[in-house]
């Protein structure tokens, strides 16, 4: 199974394969189950759809569970609108969700009989910089890289190793989530998990600023500070507030003596026992946790136009100097069609890039949110983070 906590981590081998071919708050309902991970289905379900886009349902790809099984018909662009795949992809996976986009491409592989694909499967910031390389010498490997963070992404446009996306592939994304080099195709939102027997959505602040002088979260907060997605977030802050400001938000924070977990999982899991009130972490961590805990007292605000509001993305590029563009172009046009978007919505609870599909368990839409207006690529630049979580002995 994979899940986004796998990708905040830095440790993943790496794998080659070649296959022959402002606040809101949930609803109290909204938190029922949502389904089991990417990777624990069988594909299409056993209904045996094979050879046609035409024949495919949307329950091929929809995760299960009781807050699954009651969505409707998502909105979007059914990939039996799309021109069918046909040819073969060799794919750049990078991050823990490598095998998330795995199990999607066999079932497009399933859907179209004259589609096949290679892969190589590792971390996004290892595959960022091969591409890189592999273009400068002329020598690339791979047609189509998916990374679970903008920061690869944009690393690899910045050196110029990234194949033009025409507007007509990425006009049903947000601008703030797309460039004319890469587009998100599954987000993830932070947020701030809190218990609902012990705080009200009132008396969460309405920016992350505000938490180290609220007495209510005096020893009573948890984050992760080892985890990639805190480190973006901090990023984040010192790329809207500067350095100095979040190194006193850092030691504000220290100074309210928040607790330190070892993963945001756990953090979300911590706030459902009581031992703490609330925290620090993406969004889809407490829908884990009702989805195994349905009862748990657990709810999700989120921020206003900081870096506690920060969403990012995973999203897909086409590598320059491929010889299939048009191919890789009509791939990530299926990244973004209606069933892969639902595919990401119900399967990992992330947030769906293109509107007309809604997240699961009542989660506000992406354009009810506040996210800061911030380049996701620049979220790359953690060296500075990183010093700076060193010296305030956060780290």
């Amino acid at each position: 199974m994979t899940m986004q906590e796998n990708s905040d981590r830095t440790s993943e081998r790496s794998e080659t394969t070649h296959r022959p071919t402002r606040r809101k708050v949930l609803a109290a309902t909204g938190l029922a189950s949502a389904g089991s991970l990417a990777g624990c289905f069988g594909l299409f379900g056993g209904n045996g759809n094979n050879g046609s886009s035409s024949d495919v349902n949307i329950a091929d790809f929809r995760g299960s569970g009781p807050l699954v099984s009651s969505r409707g018909d998502p909105g979007g662009t059914s990939i039996s609108e799309l021109p069918d795949l046909e040819g073969e992809l060799s794919f750049y996976l990078g991050g823990g969700e490598g095998g998330l986009y795995l199990d999607l491409i066999r079932l497009f592989e399933q859907v179209y009989p004259d589609f096949t694909f290679s892969h190589t499967r590792a971390p996004s910031s290892q595959l960022s910089s091969r591409i890189v390389e592999e273009v400068d010498a002329n020598a690339s490997q791979a047609d189509v890289f998916i990374a679970v963070d903008a920061g690869s992404l944009g690393n690899v446009a910045d050196a110029g190793a990234a194949a033009s996306l025409p507007s007509s592939v990425t006009d049903s994304v947000p601008s703030q989530f797309t460039t004319g080099d890469w587009v998100g195709i599954a987000g993830r939102a932070r947020a701030v998990p809190y218990n609902t027997t012990q705080l009200s959505a009132s008396d969460i602040p309405d920016t992350v600023q505000a938490f180290p002088n609220t007495d209510a979260f005096q020893n009573n907060m948890g984050w992760a500070p080892s985890y990639g997605a805190f480190q973006s977030f901090i990023t984040a802050m010192r790329l809207i507030r500067g350095k100095s400001e979040t190194r006193q938000w850092l030691n504000d924070m220290q100074a309210a003596e928040v607790l330190e977990f070892g993963s945001e999982f756990e953090v979300s899991n911590q706030v459902a026992n009581g031992e703490i009130v609330s925290g620090f972490a993406n969004h889809y961590y407490a829908l884990r946790v009702q989805s195994q805990r349905q009862d748990a007292p657990l709810d999700l605000a989120f921020t206003s136009g900081d870096a506690g509001a920060l969403i990012n993305v995973s999203g897909a590029q086409i590598i320059s100097g491929t010889q299939k563009q048009d191919l890789a172009e009509n791939f990530v046009r299926h990244l973004l069609s209606s069933e892969a978007q639902e595919f990401f919505a119900t399967r990992t609870f992330a947030y769906p890039t293109v509107s007309g599909i809604n997240p699961v368990g009542g989660l506000p839409s992406i354009d009810e949110l506040n996210p800061p207006d911030i380049d996701l690529a620049e979220l790359s630049d953690t060296g500075p983070t990183l010093d700076l979580l060193t010296e305030t002995g956060v780290l």
